[in-house]
């Protein structure tokens, strides 16, 4: 099988209509647009891998469908919990490629596999017929080698009402009109990473519904240039230039659904709200487990910022070596419970296999703690050069009368010019704060709906029971009434 090439994925986007909107326009070419470039080209460093044999067993996989290899990111994992590792390892090695996250390779695919297991359940118990849809959108898919993006956070609206209660009835994605043919759906999904630059966008649940609310139960997957959605774009670094800017970008989006067709073979779910709980649920079990190859792939191009760093400053790297240390404990320390949560995980009745939910959500309630970790070391390392606003951007660096004088202020190792000593102060700052990465706090669901799992699979009367055990205490020891 041929494997797509830059120069494919390139022309899958130009093919696309413009509906990506940016800066008071729609951009034509997201390619060479420097609104979107940086994202374009983060999504198309995949693409440029996979023309190199030596990260075959990365990147490809052998399909459970068809039998054909195909690119791991559109695969189902049902190789228990040995797919989940290769998929997380697939996604260190990208950040460590890039710098930061690659979207189009992560969560459509989580929510690909999520959808394998829920029209699994919902055809059995329905009758209805969205598993062989989902199938042959997944072999037709495979067979391109697209990046398909996840959406699942609504706008919301209110946080004290649900959907069906909100006054903007499209603060959420819901259907309005179900057809012979397919359903029109209208609403919004907010915060979603790298719609722009992938060719298919998966769209489900953000949250589990109600019977009041099953016009919002709904699970579906479009091209990125569908009529009737529009991608307004974010972007945290406007009007940077030279070494102020990275090669390769972040950016998310907010998807605004209006009057959407969708046909009936691209539709999973549709009103069955009693399983919109376990596409959610599912999913944050999944990507709670991958989300420390996330902050280990980051990580590993934190600890080699901060190496640069000290280097330019004129310092020897040995100084920091314990600081260094207490890095990769943070890295590896979610990296392995990651892989604790996937070990200890179970298949689905469909094939796909799901990591344990509450080693996930542990997982998830470090990886933000630890991130933060991770930044300030990377702070501590580079001086106050390396923290934002420290220094001047790049155009006043440039001027042909203020820039000499500045340069010369810059430099500081002999050995090291002033240009080099400025690149890797921007990219420490880019991860001081925040830059090059979406979120690792809120990113998969906020740390109190993790906290909330943990604390319901835990069974903390039993625990108190054994220590009881153990103590030889008799009486029943309860928590004082009020």
């Amino acid at each position: 099988m041929a494997f797509k090439t830059r120069e494919g994925y390139y022309a899958d986007l130009r093919a696309m209509r413009p509906n990506v909107f940016k800066n008071g326009h729609f951009i034509e070419d997201l390619v060479t647009d420097p609104a979107t470039k940086g994202l374009v080209e983060n999504e198309a460093k995949a693409y440029d891998l996979l023309q190199d044999p030596q990260y075959d067993g990365i990147l490809k996989a052998k399909s459970s469908l068809t039998g054909n290899e195909v690119v791991r990111w559109l695969t189902l994992n049902t190789e228990g919990a040995e797919s989940l590792k290769k998929s997380v390892e697939m996604k260190r090695f990208f950040f460590q490629q890039v710098g930061t996250c690659m979207a189009g390779i992560c969560v459509g695919h989580n929510i690909m596999n999520v959808l394998w297991s829920v029209t699994y359940d919902i055809d059995k118990e329905k009758g209805t017929e969205y598993h062989e849809r989902l199938k042959n959108w997944i072999i037709n898919t495979e067979s391109k080698g697209y990046k398909v993006a996840g959406a699942l956070t609504d706008a919301k609206g209110d946080r004290t009402k649900s959907a069906s209660q909100q006054e903007n009835p499209d603060a959420n994605v819901h259907v309005k009109e179900i057809r012979p043919d397919g359903i029109v759906v209208s609403g919004t999904k907010t915060m979603i990473a790298h719609a722009a630059a992938c060719q298919e966008i998966f769209v489900s649940p953000g949250t589990g519904y109600k019977e009041a609310d099953k016009d919002y139960a709904v699970a579906f997957v479009v091209p990125r240039d569908i009529e009737g959605l529009t991608i307004v774009q974010t972007d945290a670094s406007e009007g940077r230039q030279g070494w102020d800017d990275m090669k390769y970008a972040d950016q998310s989006s907010y998807l605004i659904f209006e009057d959407c067709f969708v046909p009936n073979e691209r539709v999973f779910l549709c009103g069955e709200y009693e399983h919109s709980g376990d596409a959610i649920n599912r999913f944050v079990g999944n990507y709670r487990a991958c989300i420390g190859s996330c902050v280990a792939g980051q990580g590993d191009i934190m600890i080699g910022a901060a190496m640069l760093m000290a280097r330019a400053n004129g310092l020897s790297t040995k100084v920091f070596k314990d600081k260094m240390m207490d890095m990769t404990i943070i890295s590896e320390t979610v990296w392995s419970l990651g892989l604790g949560a996937m070990l200890a995980g179970k298949e689905h009745e469909s094939g796909v296999f799901f990591a344990d939910p509450k080693l996930a959500c542990v997982n998830k309630a470090q990886a933000g703690k630890k991130y933060a970790e991770l930044r300030q070391i990377l702070q501590d390392i580079g001086g106050g050069i390396a923290e934002t606003g420290c220094f001047p951007n790049y155009t006043d660096c440039m001027d042909p009368v203020i820039g000499p004088k500045v340069m010369a202020a810059i430099k500081a190792n002999p050995a090291v010019s002033a240009e080099t000593r400025a690149r890797a102060a921007r990219l420490s700052e880019w991860y001081a704060r925040a830059g090059g990465l979406l979120a690792f706090t809120h990113g998969g669901g906020s740390p109190d709906g993790a906290k909330l799992v943990i604390r319901a699979t835990t069974p903390y009367e039993k625990y108190a029971e054994l220590a009881a055990d153990i103590a030889g205490i008799t009486e029943k020891v309860e928590d004082p009434k009020k």
